[in-house]
């Protein structure tokens, strides 16, 4: 049956032509190999699922996304494929660690007397929704890993019974030293996994490589099973190995994960999948680089371990997430910031559009042009997943003359693979004849080359909540998505233009970052705006991921202060970051940083200005640190020059930036940020300098309570290590060392 068009036509079905051979990076050879099925038209597919007890993160979904687009292909080459994705629901945490807190999703639902099946159950539907909103198609068989206890008991006693496993006090470790081949697949060698081992010794293994196939039920356990060594739980690599054998059989074509699951995860898989079944496990084995958030690791200490509705939060199709990672090799590290998923969201819409361009002639030359096209698109996505390509090549037809009905039986081709749902059925709505009057006006001023007024009519029309697009066919007026709509955001400190490089037209500027604590911020912007006075001062706000009440609060105190401005992140930037969005806008000369922790309780601008007036003084604040060597920090007992004016306020002069720079970026918790600047300030010859009289108080730093004590050490010592790097070896600047 023909396929009804996005315009409302008729064009002709997409050619369901099998793509071309391809060929796959497999890990395990290191190489890109043709693929060949174990049998011809049949590929048994594995990937490595989700653990449910939390939220599914992006850089998750990119790995599942990158299954999906493998899957289609296979499909579209002809094979019937049959996919495999496990569901983790056995808990490999310890009792003792969800007792101490360390994972609070679990301890909180454990604690509001939920089931560990009921916290599993809830994140699995969770999982499944992300998969469907993202176009993902579902695997054939969701195996849960409780279900195939009795598998994993069976294969583990296979490999005591032949040597390759043992039992130490009620536990069952493989003996890495009896498989000759351990580290085939990460190419580590026996010192380097000595070396490497990054937990305690267990006094149980014979040897620290061993890996735990069961492990023993402590007291209080919610999920145990019986088993020939006493009730307990299988270890985590057991799961993959036994349900791959139970539903695909001892051998399959293409197992898929993430490069984070290679070691050990995978390498353990294959020793004890090939000690217990005697054959090779896996022929192809393909792993998905890793996703990071604005250049940096995501966690959820960091803020920036986004999930699907934290974007789709934000008024982004969650298929847009799907369309930015197809423009990225999946073996290439991909880097995700908010502005490129705008750029993402607007693309899709513009790729969408062009399949509602009015039907034209279908010539043979057309035709064999779309065929030109359609080898070529093939081709580059049977070329290792080579989507990018691929992708190129679809925007190549959707911007060629190519006639209308060779362009959408075209893409409507592609996005088989795509999955980007490129034909959308459901019609925008038509806009009022008000609206079709001011699109008829603005074609008229278009067309008189009156280019100011047109833009005018534009504004007129966008204020309404849509969106023009000028096309070939003409102009279109369709609803503006919500990530276009509304107050405008930042997705990084470069977003603001820098009025570094020009004079200061104000005398100062307070900056103020905001990520948590709405009465707190109020209280330290209030002491500052009750101070202001007659002083020709500016407040600069930056909203870096505050409630949305609070946001709004701030919006509503702007339009009444002319002294302040406020920004919006679109979310978490970094302390650091967040910070050089004030300083990049700073129009006085001299320049305050304050912590919301901070309350003035006098006028502190005259103070500082004579102390900045001070032309060895570099760096002011009300607390510092000293140090002996630059590893141990005390807070400074008295008043006077210190190593290190503390963050919680730091005062200096505009023009400092232009020989220290901005704050190092790297720093997104806020902790050694201080020192860091603090010593680029004195390395190039100030005085740092902690001054009494200032009229501060300091309350509670609700960024430090409300940080998990764990994350805050964990934090602290990366961004420690970070500063030791940069100024270990500056004995010169620590003055207890000075004659």
């Amino acid at each position: 049956m023909a396929e009804r068009s996005a315009n409302g036509g008729r064009s002709a079905s997409p050619r369901r032509q099998k793509a071309p051979g391809l060929t796959l990076y497999n890990t395990l050879s290191r190489a890109k190999e043709r693929f060949t099925p174990l049998e011809p038209g049949r590929v048994r597919m594995y990937t490595c699922g989700p653990t449910v007890y939390r939220y599914a993160h992006i850089g998750n979904l990119r790995s599942y996304l990158a299954a999906d687009w493998l899957r289609r292909l296979l499909k579209a080459s002809g094979h019937n494929v049959t996919h495999v994705k496990n569901i983790t629901d056995v808990g490999h945490m310890r009792q003792e660690m969800l007792e101490r807190g360390e994972d609070k999703v679990v301890a909180a639902a454990l604690a509001e007397g939920k089931t560990p099946a009921e916290i599993a159950g809830f994140y699995t539907e969770a999982f499944m929704e992300d998969e469907r909103r993202l176009n993902v198609l579902p695997a054939h068989i969701f195996p849960r890993a409780t279900e195939a206890v009795d598998d994993m008991v069976e294969m583990t006693r296979t490999l005591v019974d032949k040597g390759f496993a043992y039992e130490s006090g009620a536990n069952v470790y493989f003996a890495v030293d009896h498989f000759p081949e351990y580290g085939k697949l990460s190419g580590q060698v026996s010192a380097a996994l000595e070396v490497g081992v990054r937990v305690e010794a267990d006094p149980l293994k014979r040897d620290q490589r061993d890996f735990a196939l069961w492990k023993a039920a402590e007291p209080g356990r919610h999920l145990a099973w019986p088993s020939p060594w006493g009730d307990g739980f299988p270890g985590w690599h057991i799961e993959c190995s036994a349900m791959v054998a139970r539903h695909l059989g001892p051998r399959i074509d293409i197992h898929t994960g993430g490069v984070d699951n290679i070691f050990p995860h995978h390498e353990d898989e294959i020793a004890q999948s090939e000690a217990a079944l005697g054959r090779k496990h896996v022929n192809y084995w393909l792993h998905g680089q890793h996703l990071m958030v604005d250049g940096l690791k995501m966690a959820k200490s960091s803020g920036n371990a986004y999930t699907l509705s934290d974007l789709s939060s934000r008024g982004f199709e969650p298929l847009a997430f799907r369309y930015l990672c197809a423009t990225i090799h999946y073996r290439t590290r991909m880097n995700f910031s908010f502005a490129s998923l705008r750029a993402a969201q607007r693309a899709l819409c513009r790729l969408r559009l062009s399949l509602t361009e009015p039907d034209g002639r279908m010539t043979k030359a057309a035709r064999r042009e779309g065929e030109r096209m359609r080898r070529r698109f093939w081709d580059a996505a049977g070329d290792d997943l080579g989507l990018p390509r691929a992708l190129a090549v679809a925007w190549r037809v959707a911007r060629s003359r190519l006639s209308a009905p060779v362009k959408r039986e075209l893409l409507m081709d592609f996005d088989r693979l795509l999955g980007l749902d490129l034909v959308q059925r459901d019609r925008a709505p038509r806009p009022s004849e008000e609206v079709r009057e001011l699109v008829r006006e603005r074609g008229r001023l278009r067309r008189a080359r009156d280019y100011k007024d047109a833009d005018q009519m534009r504004e007129k029309i966008t204020a309404q909540g849509l969106e023009i697009r000028d096309t070939a066919a003409g102009t279109v007026v369709l609803p503006a998505p919500e990530w276009a709509r509304g107050q405008k955001t930042i997705s990084a400190s470069g977003d603001v233009e820098s009025l570094l490089e020009g004079p200061p037209d104000l005398d100062f500027t307070v900056g103020i970052v905001a990520r948590q604590g709405c009465q707190e911020l109020e209280r330290c912007l209030g002491s500052i705006q009750r101070r202001l006075g007659s002083h020709r001062a500016e407040v600069i706000v930056v909203d870096n991921g505050i409630d949305e009440d609070c946001g709004h609060h701030l919006d509503a105190a702007a339009t009444s202060d002319p002294h302040l401005r406020v920004f919006h992140a679109d979310h978490f930037l970094g302390s650091a970051a967040g910070r050089n969005v004030c300083l990049r806008r700073a129009r006085g000369r001299y320049v305050l940083l304050m912590d919301t922790s901070v309350e003035a309780t006098g006028d502190i601008f005259p103070r500082l200005r004579t102390l900045l007036d001070d032309p060895t003084v570099g760096v002011v604040g009300r607390w510092g640190v000293m140090t002996d060597d630059i590893r141990t920090f005390e807070e400074a007992q008295a008043p006077g020059d210190v190593d290190a004016v503390e963050g919680y306020l730091m005062a200096f002069r505009r023009e400092i930036l232009r020989e220290t720079g901005l704050l190092d970026e790297k720093f997104r918790f806020y902790r050694h940020m201080d020192l860091d600047f603090s010593f680029a300030v004195r390395s190039r010859g100030y005085r740092a300098l902690v001054d009494a009289k200032l009229p501060l108080r300091r309350h509670e730093h609700v960024d430090w309570e409300r940080t998990p004590p764990q994350d805050r050490e964990r934090l602290s010592k990366r961004n420690f290590y970070r500063f030791l790097h940069k100024w270990g070896d500056r004995g010169d600047l620590v003055l207890s060392g000075r004659p």
